[in-house]
């Protein structure tokens, strides 16, 4: 009311037409965007730097409308009214003879409720957290010197925790460390089958262990029986609904559960029983289509745990490493390869495949950035994706409502802009109302100018992202009409939300399920923005260890290759230690996925931002 906002006629308060509510969204580059909370479609407002009055991404503010001639409607931020985040991450540098606040993901002035007094007796460059609501400093998370602090600050921005309270940790060692079957008469004893458990050399939780009965023609994908442990409204699952996801940076995970849980009691370890959900998925006698789907709750002893490495070695023929070959796991594991590749070309005539890469860091004692390795996709990953994505489609025949997988498809819209953007770089396609053809058909135009990898990568970005819902709406990426996650309970709440409707259908206890499916609809949307949330943290710490690196080579140059041209142009480093950084160039005349050597320029600890200019360019031929 006092700033005239609402106007009050017939009865009600009615929003002056100068203001209007609304979320924000802010670019790379710091301008903000308006989404009006409207009945009628409109086009989001510019919101200047200096007009953000404080707002950052996600929060809900009262914003008044800037009238200018020509250009997109901008507006000011005249009061955020519900912050995204309780706490703001900042840092100290000094400006003239005193001490100020800046936003570390922003590097705008932030007030603090501080004197200068007790500012000066802070180390320069000291990063905390403070309460949005108060100004109050409220936690001091280290200084920008320390390496150290790198995790600090990403998990913060997002307000993620790394421990558990007391009640949780105890809640899940009351659990103890062993199984006694005995003590589970209604499971399905299956500790007789020679399941094992594939995974990266590094993993700690074992979600998921596989069995081929050759004889009965039966895939078992065995998965760790969360909800047993973490029951509805106790303390872990309050702290696990809270997190969503586990969190992984490259010297350390941060877990959805317990580590007594995640990484013990819950763990699908060798040589132990442990509690499961097991999917036994019955095939027909040519081994190409899944006739009949059982979920067992059951006892199982994995053998052995595998890493993908060995699994590669086996899968090529390779068995150097005898002591590492189970005889009667070999047996089966091949002939299962054989069969899923059947099922993955079923799957990719319906579906899409892409090209991607991911980037794992080596740290030093220190968390400062020593080695950057590419990994790929491997034979070994196909054959258990494709294990998981089985058991994943047959816990989604399960029910008709409860949190589905889904991908929507991508508009024509997109796809047309998309093919303009690569017809500019000889890329060439035609347009096919199937748009499965269209894209394949771009990925053939791809391989044949040696750019499958770049052109994968767009068209990924042009399309929706895959999300949560209450809803089926199918999963146009992989091509399935229903799809859903069960099979990383361990690691995310969806799976964990899924496990327990399907026992309540199981049991026919409608109470259960009544319940569960209450509020699935909020659970879903909740769990889409976290997932959302951890991914942004993980790839916020990887910028920040490349911005480190930068930071002591300014002045070098590296080979890259441009990625984005729209807005500010950005090159992705092909070569070293910085393998897959970003950097965003001054530069204006860029060209999409052209070849070129990049000067670092300056990066930025606080913002995790390298920026760069083009200091030589690919020859073309002519």
């Amino acid at each position: 009311m006092r700033l005239k906002a609402l106007k009050f006629h017939d009865d009600i308060y009615k929003l002056d037409s100068k203001y209007r509510f609304g979320l924000v969204d802010i670019a790379r580059t710091g301008t903000g965007y308006l989404s009006e909370f409207s009945v009628k479609e409109s086009k989001d407002m510019v919101i200047e730097p200096y007009d953000l009055e404080g707002a950052v991404r996600g929060d809900i503010v009262l914003a008044k409308r800037v009238f200018k001639k020509g250009g997109r409607p901008k507006a000011k931020v005249i009061e955020v009214l519900k912050k995204e985040f309780d706490t703001t991450v900042a840092y100290t540098k000094m400006v003239g003879n005193q001490v100020l606040g800046f936003n570390i993901k922003t590097d705008i002035p932030v007030t603090l409720a501080a004197s200068q007094k007790a500012l000066k007796e802070l180390s320069i460059g000291t990063v905390f957290k403070i309460d949005n609501y108060t100004d109050i400093i409220v936690e001091v998370l280290g200084v920008l010197d320390d390496p150290k602090v790198d995790e600090k600050i990403s998990l913060a921005i997002y307000n993620k925790k790394e421990f558990f309270s007391e009640i949780a940790e105890l809640e899940a060692k009351s659990y103890g460390d062993s199984v006694d079957k005995s003590m589970y008469p209604d499971r399905v004893d299956l500790t007789n089958l020679a399941f094992c458990t594939i995974d990266p050399p590094t993993a700690k939780d074992f979600d998921d262990a596989i069995y081929f009965d050759m004889k009965e023609r039966a895939l078992y994908v065995a998965i760790a029986d969360v909800s047993t442990y973490v029951t509805e409204m106790g303390q872990i699952d309050k702290e696990a609904k809270e997190r969503g996801f586990s969190i992984y940076f490259p010297h350390k995970s941060i877990p959805m559960l317990p580590r007594s849980l995640s990484e013990n009691i819950c763990s699908l370890k060798p040589e132990v029983d442990r509690l499961a959900f097991v999917y036994k998925m019955t095939l027909d006698e040519k081994n190409v289509k899944v006739v009949k789907e059982e979920m067992i709750e059951a006892v199982i002893h994995s053998k052995r745990r595998y890493t993908y490495d060995q699994i590669d070695l086996f899968l090529a023929g390779d068995f150097s490493e005898k002591d590492a070959v189970d005889d009667v796991i070999l047996e089966y594991l091949l002939p299962l390869n054989k069969l899923l590749g059947k099922f993955r070309t079923k799957r990719l005539a319906n579906g899409c495949e892409f090209r991607s890469s991911d980037f794992s860091m080596t740290l030093d004692e220190n968390q400062n950035l020593i080695d950057i390795k590419e990994e790929h996709e491997t034979p070994s990953h196909a054959f258990i994706e494709d294990a998981m994505l089985l058991a994943n489609k047959a816990a989604a025949h399960a029910f008709e409502k409860g949190i589905f997988r889904i991908h929507d498809q991508p508009s024509l819209e997109r796809i047309e802009e998309m093919m303009d953007d690569l017809a500019i770089i000889g890329v060439y396609a035609e347009m096919n109302e199937n748009i499965y053809e269209t894209i394949r058909a771009l990925q053939r135009a791809a391989d044949e100018k040696d750019m499958r990898t770049e052109v994968d990568k767009l068209i990924i970005r042009a399309q929706k992202q895959a999300v949560y819902s209450h809803e089926n709406l199918g999963h146009f990426g992989l091509g399935f009409e229903q799809y859903t996650h069960f099979t990383s309970p361990i690691r995310r709440y969806s799976d964990l939300i899924v496990h327990r409707l399907l026992r309540a259908i199981k049991n026919h206890d409608k109470k259960l399920q009544e319940y569960l499916l209450k509020s699935i609809e909020i659970v879903a949307s909740r769990v889409s923005i976290l997932e959302r949330e951890s991914a942004k943290v993980a790839w916020d710490y990887a910028d920040r260890k490349y911005a480190r690196w930068a930071k002591e080579h300014e002045g070098e140059l590296l080979s890259a290759v441009v990625v984005e041209t729209d807005r500010t142009p950005i090159a992705k480093v092909e070569e070293g230690i910085m393998n897959g950084a970003r950097i965003f160039l001054i530069d204006n005349d860029t060209e999409l996925f052209e070849h070129v050597r990049v000067e670092i320029l300056e990066a930025h600890i606080t913002t995790g931002k390298i920026i760069g200019t083009i200091r030589e360019r690919e020859v073309k031929d002519v």
